[in-house]
């Protein structure tokens, strides 16, 4: 009652597939239903809604945060120092990620996410006894940020698990319900805010990451590692010295062999470079339409738009992303940062707030095109059994741009006196970074024409099938148990 073909286990192994239990009778012979196949009642949802959507709405909490410090303490320096607190939260989703992948491989999806949605939790929890800025990049950028990568990754990884055929189906319903998390949270938190005051707005969210720390409690991995592969590890490792030992299991969980690739090494530094200017508009946005417009009572609709739009882009690129075929589909990743570079720049010749509304319309529908299509792109460069290594340096790779964003526009701020100079410095890496990745498709073609004359095989770097619980940031490669 084997089914054909190959299954991944936590790590992204893969071995040969097993019969899924059914129900119905201990030896599974009566229903052939796959369990895999069937919803799981877990929070994969609101796992991820809740902490991109506090992360996007971020915007809000800056203000707040501006305004919760004593007179005392404000200097001209407030925008610099404001914006680091929500720039660590967010770069260190990203720089923990493949750190994250090794603790799920070895203690499991459950243990992880639980322990860091507890980190989290005690983060926020934290942020809401203290006043000062220096404290709260702690509280708040470190362990708050950390536990969210430790709690988010964890969420993407269970998929695979749970589902085979509808794969790309629960994806996008997690998907989407991060973005209606994004789409609430900002008026929740002006709403909020407003009523019991930053403290207390900061309590309330860490009882989201209470709950989320219960909802982690419910992923139950039907895929165990293959206990062949893990015991011819043991056996080799048996026979050699400790230190030959470490150095074995450093190389296995930090093998940098996708940096081989040239094309993959011009991809990841367009990226990188992109995103430097990723992540200011969620930051200073709402604190620029309060002082260019003298709007404070429906700037939330902004990050709202921002949320939507997101979620549209999610959608439409994945099938747009479907019909192009090989690595010409990093041309929509181009045109993403193009228009998101130009968009920035467009802020501050917005005359009126309705001008700002329609340009993060598209802002948001830029970073729904650009995150769906990042997984697929990094298939075509590096294949199927290292594409999840390929993601998980890569999103380690944008956590520093993506960090320093933030807190360099807002010295830009300071310095001039305006936000203008700091939407055009966010428009800038996009833009570059766009350039930048344009160039890949045509150095792989390069690199096509050199290698046929050495060779009749075809060697072109094409999308293999996609078996489910391979897009797993920051899994080590191994060989392929079939």
């Amino acid at each position: 009652s084997t089914p054909r073909g190959v299954i991944p286990t936590s790590r992204g192994q893969w071995r040969t597939a097993r019969a899924f239990p059914t129900r119905g009778t201990e030896n599974g012979n009566r229903d052939k239903t796959p369990k895999a196949e069937r919803l799981p009642k877990d929070g994969l949802c609101p796992q991820n809604g809740a902490i991109f959507g506090i992360q996007n709405s971020f915007g809000i909490l800056y203000v707040m945060l501006q305004g919760d410090l004593p007179p005392a303490r404000r200097d001209p320096s407030l925008e610099f120092k404001t914006a680091w607190v929500g720039a660590l939260a967010m770069g260190m989703i990203f720089f923990c990620s493949p750190i994250v992948s090794i603790f799920t491989d070895r203690i499991g999806c459950r243990a992880t996410a639980a322990s860091g949605a507890t980190v989290a939790f005690i983060g926020l929890l934290s942020s809401s006894f203290t006043k000062s800025l220096e404290v709260r990049y702690f509280t708040y950028g470190i362990l708050f940020g950390c536990g969210s990568s430790f709690a988010f990754q964890p969420s993407l990884v269970i998929l695979g698990h749970y589902f085979k055929r509808r794969l790309g189906l629960a994806n996008g319903i997690v998907a989407g319900g991060s973005c209606l998390f994004s789409i609430s949270l900002p008026f929740f938190l002006k709403t909020v805010g407003k009523a019991i005051g930053l403290a207390h707005t900061f309590q309330v969210l860490s009882a989201f990451m209470f709950i989320q720390i219960l909802l982690s409690l419910t992923f139950r991995p039907l895929l165990p590692p293959s206990s062949d592969s893990h015991q011819d590890g043991r056996d080799k490792l048996g026979s050699r010295s400790m230190k030959q030992q470490c150095g074995n299991q450093m190389q296995n969980y930090f093998s940098m062999r996708v940096f081989r690739k040239k094309t993959y090494r011009i991809w990841a530094f367009g990226i990188a470079t992109a995103v430097l200017g990723y992540f200011v508009p969620y930051v200073h946005l709402i604190k620029y339409v309060e002082e260019a417009f003298k709007e404070n009572q429906k700037d939330w609709i902004l990050l709202v738009c921002l949320g939507a739009m997101s979620g549209l882009g999610r959608l439409v690129s994945g099938r747009i992303g479907d019909c192009i075929p090989g690595l010409k589909k990093i041309y929509l990743q181009v045109a993403s940062f193009m228009l998101l570079g130009l968009m920035c720049m467009m802020i501050p010749q917005c005359q009126k707030f309705e001008d700002v509304i329609v340009v993060c319309l598209f802002l948001g529908l830029c970073d729904g095109f650009f995150i769906t299509i990042m997984a697929p792109i990094a298939f075509e460069l590096v294949g199927p059994m290292q594409a999840s290594q390929a993601i998980g340096y890569l999103l380690g790779l944008m956590a520093i741009p993506m960090t320093a964003g933030p807190p360099v526009a807002g010295y830009l701020h300071d310095y001039f006196g305006t936000y203008h100079p700091s939407f055009y410095f966010a428009g800038i890496p996009p833009i570059i970074g766009g350039l930048v990745l344009s160039v890949v498709p045509l150095v792989h073609q390069r690199m096509l024409k050199k290698q046929q004359p050495d060779s009749g095989k075809d060697k072109m770097l094409v999308s293999e099938t996609v078996m489910n619980g391979e897009l797993l940031p920051g899994c080590p490669t191994t060989e392929a148990h079939i």
